[in-house]
């Protein structure tokens, strides 16, 4: 298997979409921030920096707008829809964070749902550490990604 990345020297290069099919692209990733009971309930509502989930819920739109000044080599895209749901998991204990992206073009947007999911669980971990640093971020991986010429995509549950 070649990486698209690479050119037949082995050096980095954004990857030439100009004859890929304008095609509608989503993805969804997810990951999550595992915590005490005692930090989920501050996440909850009594963080003295605010309403964390809300914040971090924007940190995530932000950050799936911004991908291509994160990452060198993906495309700026013009991203039709980002959203985040935040999900707090007393079973865990910890925040879920669930991102999907859509557009319509000639590359996908898995980069954009993992980076918005990844910097919502950032900005989670930067607003709550104050009460635990030793928060863990974890699971952060695409879940599913449909368009394009690579087809769709489903990872096992």
């Amino acid at each position: 298997m070649s990486l698209t990345h690479f050119d037949a020297s082995g050096q980095a290069h954004m990857v030439d979409v100009s004859d890929k099919a304008v095609t509608a692209r989503e993805a969804v990733a997810q990951g999550c921030v595992v915590m005490t009971a005692e930090t989920l309930a501050l996440a909850q509502g009594g963080a003295k920096k605010g309403d964390v989930l809300g914040v971090a819920r924007l940190a995530g739109i932000m950050a799936a707008k911004r991908t291509a000044d994160l990452i060198p080599l993906c495309h700026p895209l013009p991203i039709s829809k980002v959203s985040l749901d935040l999900e707090p998991d007393a079973a865990l204990p910890g925040i879920r964070v669930t991102a999907t992206v859509r557009t319509t073009g000639r590359t996908g947007v898995e980069m954009e749902a993992l980076t918005a999911v990844s910097v919502a669980c950032l900005t989670i971990y930067d607003m709550l550490k104050a009460a635990e640093k030793s928060m863990v971020l974890q699971d952060i991986r695409l879940v599913r990604k449909s368009g394009g010429k690579s087809g769709d995509y489903e990872a096992n549950p």
